[in-house]
């Protein structure tokens, strides 16, 4: 049952915690909602238990861990170029993840937000497969562009980057990202970093030269096994000065002597600050240890930053040695590079503004995390659709349960267990195949619409154990939503806050809306159905459907209808 509740706690949604903040252990699993129990009417193909944790779970008790990893995971190693089987480091310990973080300069963007909701969702799905994680994520808090956007703003390049790191966590806490086990800062890891740098010289695999100190790249003869590349592909300049005192232009800086107006600190070689790529390492090797299991970040970071961490890791210690790289895709705008330089940059905060947060989520989930996304207001507009469709009918169902007495103690019917089973196997095969979430996303559309049918149709209304069968559908589509960090807190909120950003899309208020629903119902009752149909389409035309049920008509978001015809005469 332990091994049940750390599943079931690493499930949870975030509530109202505050940006960054740790939920107590002893808090989550409070908060697990209680377990409904069935008896089986007829076998499935393979035993299936109707708690939302899956037979697996029930078997830990007996077998341990392992029991529960019903699919062996795979992920792509950037350094091997293949899918390997995951196999952490101690079997039965903790699995050490470290994930690059940001430089808080400037508002996070949809780029940030593809990356970590990534690595979030490796993070939920390693704790569901029971595996405890020690996730590691960083904040570059002193750098050259920090400097720079201090200098242009008169700040406090310190106070600067603590408002942003702010910024940063209250959008991951939109995003519903759990909060990483340690979020450490480079200032206050300076002491780590220098004696790194120690290391590194000790080795005869740096020099000083005049207060700064460089990485000697032609004293580490794996350089490039990460990226592939080449001595002579090495440019410099990304967040590197070009410097003619480097003994190869490819070398790059440990540790850079202090400028006027900029942060220093005190070292064996002079004041100064550390140079990016040695913070990571410096970092991860004091929290994780000098080998561990997973190391990510986007695909930009590939070249230099990662296999520059490499070469300063194996240059202080021979024996370090990262398992898995993984890496994430770019996000283009509208086809085109994401870019301040092209106008295109687009923030988080911009996005949330006119879109549920969950509704980005849902976008980026999509589409798998190695894939290249191509970020598009329409696209944007169909994943928010679809979300308010999966909310709206997971609370019909819970309102339907909540209404009418049920027996718990009863059985299912095998097609409710088949369903459920289906929705189980294509779930855990498609998230073990390295993370394919667009498939997990597709998996519970059957599920969804068996659930419309029993909420809807006579014949749905008619099943033998129709309520039984909604409640067990609705737990076990909970678990793959909290396992893809798209389950509220509240379905009933959750759908609010989605009429509210569509109407501040449309530009109109909820009250306009009625006054147009009472204007249609007025025309359809003189007969005068033109009329009726143009109130129809201008209220279609801008995202809000209207919908004719026996007790009046209703709205709901939509996606807007010159986006829907657009879509049907695309090849």
């Amino acid at each position: 049952m332990a091994a049940a509740a750390r599943r079931a706690a690493a499930l949870l949604p975030l509530l109202s915690s505050p940006p960054g903040a740790c939920i107590p252990l002893r808090r989550e699993l409070s908060l697990i909602p209680p377990l409904r129990s069935y008896r089986l009417l007829s076998h499935p193909p393979r035993p299936l238990s109707t708690s939302p944790f899956s037979a697996s779970a029930s078997a830990s008790a007996s077998n341990g861990a392992a029991a529960e990893r019903t699919r062996e995971l795979h992920l792509y190693n950037t350094k091997s170029r293949k899918k390997e089987h995951f196999r952490p480091r101690a079997p039965d310990g903790e699995v050490g993840m470290y994930v690059c973080g940001v430089t808080p300069y400037d508002d996070s963007h949809i780029g940030h937000a593809r990356a970590y909701v990534a690595f979030d969702v490796l993070y939920r799905y390693l704790r569901y497969l029971d595996y405890e994680v020690r996730y590691v994520r960083n904040f570059t808090d002193i750098d050259d562009k920090i400097i720079a956007r201090a200098n242009q703003l008169g700040e406090d390049p310190f106070s600067l980057s603590k408002r942003f790191s702010d910024v940063f966590l209250s959008d991951m806490a939109n995003l519903q990202c759990l909060p990483p086990s340690v979020e450490p800062r480079v200032s206050d890891h300076i002491d780590q970093i220098i004696n790194m740098i120690k290391q590194i010289l000790d080795n005869n695999c740096a020099y000083v030269v005049g207060g700064d100190v460089y990485f000697s790249v032609d004293n580490f003869p794996e350089y490039g096994e990460l990226s592939g590349r080449k001595l002579d592909d090495n440019r410099a300049g990304e967040r590197v000065a070009v410097d003619e005192r480097k003994r190869n232009p490819a070398d790059f800086a440990l540790w850079k002597a202090a400028k006027d107006g900029e942060p220093w600190w005190d070292s064996p070689w002079g004041p100064g600050r550390p140079g990016w790529h040695i913070e990571c390492s410096a970092m991860s090797a004091h929290y994780l240890g000098h080998s561990f299991d997973i190391h990510g970040g986007g695909e930009d970071l590939i070249f230099p930053h990662h296999e520059n961490e490499i070469a300063q890791s194996r240059a202080a210690c021979c024996d370090s040695s990262i398992n898995y790289w993984i890496h994430n895709g770019f996000v283009n705008v509208n086809s085109q590079k994401m870019s301040k330089s092209l106008g295109n940059f687009i923030t988080i905060r911009k996005v949330i503004e006119m879109y549920h947060p969950l509704a980005l989520r849902m976008f980026l989930l999509g589409t798998h995390y190695r894939s290249p996304i191509n970020y598009t207001i329409e696209q944007l507009n169909v994943a928010s659709d679809r979300l308010y469709y999966t909310y709206q009918t997971l609370h019909d169902c819970e309102e339907s349960c909540q209404q009418q007495q049920k027996n718990s103690g009863d059985s299912l019917p095998a097609n409710t267990l088949n369903y459920i089973q289906k929705l189980h196997d294509e779930f855990e095969t498609s998230m073990s195949d390295d993370l394919h979430t667009s498939v997990a996303l597709a998996a519970i559309s059957e599920p969804l619409k068996v659930m419309n049918d029993l909420l809807h149709t006579r014949k749905g209304k008619k099943q033998e154990k129709r309520l039984e069968s909604l409640a067990a559908l609705e737990e076990k589509i909970r678990v793959v939503l909290s396992v893809l960090g798209l389950l509220p807190s509240s379905y009933h909120e959750a759908l609010q806050q989605l009429r509210e950003k569509a109407l501040r899309r449309a530009s109109i208020t909820e009250e306009h809306v009625l006054h147009k629903i009472e204007e249609r119902t007025a025309a359809r009752k003189a007969k005068q159905y033109e009329k009726s149909d143009e109130i129809r389409k201008e209220l279609a035309s801008v995202g809000i459907a209207l919908m004719d049920g026996p007790d009046g008509t209703t709205w709901r978001p939509s996606v807007p209808l010159s986006e829907e015809e657009g879509a049907v005469v695309k090849p």
